[in-house]
């Protein structure tokens, strides 16, 4: 999968889990520019990714996720739709 599909598949998660179908995702999106995307949804958005696209993130790939871009990435290389 590339990078774009998997951004592509990604924004319905996003849309769904943070009730904001206004959502686009970008590459340097991060919580902060999110209503919402606390710690408590950060889990919920990783654990519903995980569970989506068939895949586990190592705990030092959650914690050293910048931004929306490095999540795709991640998803591209390693996802299964």
């Amino acid at each position: 999968m590339t990078k774009q599909e998997a951004m592509k598949a990604l924004t319905p998660i996003f849309r769904e889990l943070f009730d904001d179908d206004s959502i686009v995702l970008s590459d340097s999106m991060t919580a902060a520019d999110v209503d919402g995307w606390d710690s408590v949804e950060h889990f919920n958005l990783i654990s519903e990714i995980e569970s989506r696209f068939k895949m586990r993130f190592k705990m030092k790939e959650v914690s050293g996720m910048k931004n929306v871009g490095e999540l795709a990435e991640l998803v591209a290389a390693r996802g299964k739709l």
